[in-house]
Formats: C-alpha cells, structure tokens, sequence
C-alpha cells in the first residue's frame, strides 16, 4: 500500500469513534429521543430514565423538549464524582435537578425555571444528575437523604 493511502486510511479509521459519537447526538435545535434508558426507583416509584453519558449528550440534556411524561427523566453519568452544576438554556420545561452521590443518595435537589441560564450546583461531588419534571420529588415527598435504586447504583454499594 501507497504511504499516501496508508495515511488516507488510518485518519479514516481515527475518525471513526468520533462520527459514531457525533451520529447519536440530535440535530441542532431538535431533542435527543433517542438515549439509551435505563429504569431506576425510589420507594415505590419507577423511573424510566435516558441515560446522557458522552459530553455531547449531557451538553444537550433535555433541551428543546416541550413536554416529558411524568414517568421519564435523564440521568445524567459523569466519569468521576466532582461538584456539578446545570443550567436550563435552551430548555423548555421546569425541572428538579437531583444530585446523586454514587451509592444512589440524593445529595440535594434543585428546582429550575425554563431558559434560565444560572447554575445550580451540586452541594457535595457527585457522579450522577436525575432530571425530572419540577415537582415530580416534591409530590412524593422525597428529599435530600433519599436513595435511588437501579442497575447503574449497585455496581458502587
């Protein structure tokens, strides 16, 4: 093979994982319906969550959506716990942000208002963000303290 080809192919090649990132993410200005989910709970209570674990999928969150049913929600998946903060550009619908430490402990909760571009930060580091309609925690009285269950939390008890 051609050192001209060769080279062709291997910039080819590099690029592959990055197109592959780049053909998950929603066009601009569109939602991403399309994570893969995984379901946690809460007492009781099912979640049937998206999963945002690359930076592209947790930069878009929940933007641009119009609506969510009452059962959904992201969870958002960093690489190691630090202190994590979100804001709701772009971002049609009012959430509660849950800051998850990585035995499934709500740290706390923050409710946000739509377009709203402040930070809401986590109180302590934490690995994982559940997003939910605002007053989805609050009509079932859960709070900081609180413990999620879920295949993504057992691996860290």
């Amino acid at each position: 093979m051609r050192p001209a080809t060769r080279r062709r192919l291997l910039i080819a090649l590099a690029a592959l994982p990055c197109a592959s990132a780049f053909a998950q993410l929603a066009p601009i200005g569109q939602p991403q319906l399309d994570l893969p989910r995984t379901t946690l709970t809460v007492g009781m209570h099912r979640i049937d969550a998206q999963i945002a674990a690359t930076h592209p999928q947790r930069q878009t969150g929940l933007m641009h959506r119009k609506e969510m049913p009452q059962h959904e929600g992201m969870l958002f998946i960093f690489e190691q716990p630090s202190v994590q903060c979100f804001w709701m550009k772009n971002t049609l619908i009012p959430l509660t942000a849950a800051f998850v430490a990585d035995d499934g402990r709500i740290v706390n909760l923050a409710d946000m208002q739509p377009l709203d571009e402040r930070s809401h930060c986590s109180s302590e580091p934490v690995r994982y963000v559940l997003e939910m309609n605002q007053g989805w925690f609050a009509q079932r009285k859960l709070k900081a303290g609180t413990s999620l269950g879920g295949k993504v939390f057992e691996a860290r008890r």
